[in-house]
């Protein structure tokens, strides 16, 4: 998110941070953050710069865009990482916990009850029916997020040679998601150093580190490295290697690891691993399933509970509800506990980061592939919901994907027309839209 994007009209924020509130009035904002984080990380990160900088004005401009500028170069949620190090910043450990923690709970609590009741009722004719105008509607809300992410990240011919580079890097020749994120990052790393950007001016010279930082970075490394594998290694060794719930603890611990530039980015790579590698769910569950996430409060990443509580729930060879609760808390645990892992590391350092034109232009090439990431995803889920049979084609090293013409859906391309109009005729709100075009199924679904 730019600079102009986040600076409020009237250009009145302070230079400086002030005042340092207590804890419980750090609660009950992050509180407050946490129930009314709906629309996705652009409009949370929006209401966090509303709350945090010009209301309350805990953060200076100049801190909050550092923080967020070194939260986008992180894997994971950026929105919830950024409560997380303004936390810390106000009250160290005990407060990034707490801002973080509140910002995940109350969505994660909502996608984990509808999680069960769609794991109980989601063969209910009537429930299918609403779900084929949420999944039409969540198609154009990705269509709507690609052009959104192409305006701000495509602004010089490398970022559309990226772009492209990367939708065919997965699209036709389905090469590994943290490839290609790290190949993007190294070109961006290569044209930064370069060609510098002339408005950059020259790099200041950064302070070397001290090595009691370095230390205390090493000790907080190691400390939630424990954190984070230690229960996941206890339900290993509890269920056995082999286990739903061990797979998912090893499966979204990689995830978390290569979660660059937000769920839109990483949908496309974990939906064909749950649905062609694990066999987990089927593609029209997982786009039930972002159409839950978008739905409610708190990351889009929550989608993750939504499979592992499914995965779990019918694969754990155990009582259902008890095994899907279980899947939903391994799955959150490998998602989150890394995010405070990279904060609570690398906050110390955030300020050094707008000395490092490098790492910026890391970023951009990140951000620059992130498009071709959601392109993929696009052109994938809207295969899968427009079409109802859908087979791929291994041609040397290209795979194509081939849509059966004669199995079309109509319903669901009117209501996705539908949904393109109310968001971007009318701009009517995502809630709105997702009830509209659920409505419409459901009623299209009595009438027929």
């Amino acid at each position: 998110m730019s600079k102009t994007a986040l600076a409020p009209a009237s250009e009145r924020n302070p230079d400086r941070a002030q005042g340092s509130p207590s804890f419980p009035e750090t609660l009950k904002v992050f509180g407050g953050i946490g129930l009314l984080s709906f629309g996705g990380p652009a409009a949370q990160i929006a209401l966090m710069h509303r709350v945090l900088v010009d209301e309350r004005r805990w953060l200076s401009e100049q801190q909050f865009l550092s923080a967020l500028s070194f939260c986008m170069l992180l894997p994971g949620p950026e929105a919830m990482q950024l409560a997380t190090y303004t936390g810390w910043r106000l009250h160290a450990t005990k407060g990034g916990l707490a801002a973080g923690l509140l910002f995940v709970l109350p969505g994660a609590i909502l996608v984990l009850a509808l999680a069960a009741i769609y794991a109980a009722f989601g063969e209910v004719p009537a429930v299918q029916a609403i779900f084929v105008g949420v999944k039409a509607a969540v198609l154009i809300i990705v269509v709507e997020a690609l052009l959104r992410v192409a305006k701000r990240a495509l602004k010089r011919p490398e970022s559309w040679a990226l772009a492209a580079a990367s939708f065919v890097a997965f699209f036709f020749l389905s090469l590994p998601f943290p490839l290609v994120i790290a190949m993007a990052a190294a070109v961006g790393f290569a044209l930064a150093w370069l060609r510098p950007d002339p408005l950059e001016g020259a790099p200041p010279t950064m302070a070397p580190l001290a090595l009691v930082d370095l230390w205390r970075s090493l000790r907080t490394i190691a400390v939630w490295l424990a954190i984070w594998f230690g229960p996941l290694a206890a339900v290993a060794l509890a269920f056995g290697p082999d286990h739903v719930l061990a797979q998912l603890g090893i499966f979204f611990s990689k995830l978390a690891v290569v979660t660059f530039g937000g769920a839109y980015a990483v949908l496309a790579y974990m939906a064909q691993e749950v649905v062609q590698g694990h066999g987990w769910l089927s593609a029209g569950e997982m786009l039930d399933g972002l159409g839950l996430a978008e739905t409610t409060n708190g990351p889009l990443i929550l989608v993750t509970e939504f499979v592992g509580y499914l995965a779990a729930y019918r694969f754990g060879g155990g009582p259902p509800i008890l095994l899907g609760v279980l899947g939903a808390a391994v799955t959150l645990w490998a998602t989150f506990t890394p995010c405070f892992l990279w904060i609570f590391a690398g906050a110390p350092f955030v300020e050094r980061l707008e000395s490092a034109p490098r790492l910026r232009g890391a970023l951009s090439g990140v951000t620059a592939a992130v498009v071709g990431v959601i392109l993929n995803l696009t052109v994938w889920f809207g295969l899968h919901v427009f079409f109802r049979s859908v087979s791929a084609a291994d041609v040397g090293p290209f795979t194509f994907w081939r849509p059966e013409v004669a199995t079309l859906d109509g319903l669901t391309v009117a209501l996705a027309g539908i949904a393109a109009l109310a968001l971007f005729r009318f701009h009517v709100g995502l809630a709105r839209t997702l009830v509209l075009t659920g409505g419409i199924a459901l009623a299209w679904h009595w009438l027929v």
